[in-house]
């Protein structure tokens, strides 16, 4: 792997520092507007690229498995995340079924899938095909996986349905509580050491 380079520079207010080894727990921040610059990480590349992959059954797992059972009168009804899109499409709320399609499933699936492609080239000292351009989509895609936002308003309307119908939390909620965590330590990564830990040259 290459060396840091000696500066950093502040993406808020373009001030540059010089660059200096992190220690455990340490956060750097720029002195002229306080925005952090940098975090001390103990994943390397095989950290994340484990990280990735583990994600990745995760989120096989939480869309397979059901999510919840509704039981009333003896009926008792089962459905996964596409399932719930499926029905709010036919119910007409095509707006909010395309929504929840989009940062529940599609935008996290190619992060993950982009995160995936940059490491394991990484693993081997070199950038990947496309690799400015996938830098620049993750970066796009980040704020909008929303996995942590469904599985809080699915507690809410859980825990507001038990009033009404039996409830039964099936695995696909716990699996979709797992991916929940592993989002917000990707969130805690920061891609952008990507670009120095691959040099330029390796592509």
């Amino acid at each position: 792997m290459a060396e840091s380079p000696p500066l950093l520079i502040c993406e808020h207010c373009d001030t540059v520092y010089r660059r200096r080894e992190l220690c455990c727990g340490e956060v750097a921040r720029c002195q002229r507007c306080d925005a952090i610059l940098e975090r001390h990480h103990r994943l390397g590349v095989g950290g994340m690229f484990a990280l990735v992959v583990t994600a990745m059954l995760v989120f096989v797992q939480a869309n397979v498995w059901p999510i919840v059972t509704l039981g009333l009168g003896g009926t008792m009804i089962s459905t996964t995340l596409w399932g719930a899109i499926v029905m709010m499409w036919r119910e007409h709320s095509q707006v909010v079924s395309v929504l929840a399609a989009a940062t529940l499933f599609f935008f996290p699936l190619c992060k993950m899938l982009l995160l995936g492609w940059v490491l394991y080239f990484a693993r081997q000292g070199r950038r990947a095909p496309g690799f400015r351009l996938a830098m620049v989509a993750l970066y796009r895609l980040g704020p909008w996986t929303m996995s942590e936002v469904f599985v809080l308003g699915a507690l809410v309307a859980i825990v507001k349905a038990r009033l009404y119908f039996d409830v039964i939390l099936n695995p696909g909620i716990f699996a979709y509580a797992g991916l929940t965590l592993l989002i917000t330590v990707f969130a805690s990564i920061d891609l952008r050491r990507l670009w120095d830990m691959v040099p330029e040259h390796h592509a």
